[in-house]
């Protein structure tokens, strides 16, 4: 595995890196959040570990980069910040894991091993297809600059669509997404939510992109 250690103190940055490097690792160390997103630019890694606290851009924003020039590599981030809301804004700006300071070392590598073995998928942290965006973390959607609000299981089934673009997903799969097992009136509820839809991403901008195929189920193709 190469590994990029994004860490600005040179300490721990050795501490980890010859505990990696042990294990059988290849490891490239930078020290700068400028210096991570180039290198990550330039060189296939199959995972970052990622301080949050670092001395120009924070960890947060290095990854929400990373990811927006579309590098997947999976990302650990380490901090000594134990609030929810660093966690929760590491993960919604695209992290894989995260851990806290102090560690142990034996951990660190684990969790590598198990994102490395989930490969570098890509996964972004916003969902964008043509005009139409939805970012999961705030839960706002929009076709161009317009707001679109829709209700909690339009969203859902928006969302399922959007991770899988062009896919044909069935009426069981999308009432998997947004109902549970114990909905009984399962007959058509998943054709009058995509009328629900329809009517709020499609109709009111002159597109068509959420299509029926029919005896199959729906999908939702780019505008552009």
């Amino acid at each position: 595995m190469r590994i990029l250690v994004v860490e600005d103190e040179a300490k721990m940055a050795s501490v980890l890196r010859r505990g990696m490097e042990g294990a059988g690792m290849t490891v490239d160390v930078a020290a700068t959040g400028a210096d991570a997103i180039w290198m990550a630019g330039s060189t296939p890694y199959d995972a970052l570990v990622l301080d949050i606290m670092l001395p120009d851009l924070d960890g947060f924003e290095v990854c929400r980069r990373i990811r927006a020039d579309g590098m997947w590599a999976p990302i650990i981030m380490l901090t000594a910040r134990d609030a929810v809301e660093d966690r929760v804004t590491g993960l919604d700006h695209g992290a894989d894991d995260y851990l806290l300071k102090p560690f142990a070392f034996d951990e660190l590598l684990a969790r590598l091993r198990a994102l490395v073995r989930r490969g570098a998928r890509e996964r972004p942290a916003v969902l964008e297809i043509g005009s139409l965006r939805l970012d999961p973390a705030t839960r706002d959607v929009s076709r161009g600059s317009e707001r679109i609000a829709l209700s909690r299981k339009e969203f859902a089934l928006l969302e399922a669509l959007m991770r899988r673009p062009g896919e044909v997903l069935s009426r069981a799969d999308l009432l998997e997404v947004a109902w549970d097992h114990a909905y009984e009136n399962r007959s058509n509820v998943i054709d009058v939510y995509v009328r629900y839809l329809r009517a709020k991403i499609d109709r009111p901008f002159g597109v068509a992109t959420l299509q029926t195929v029919r005896g199959h189920g729906y999908r939702l193709c780019s505008d552009v």
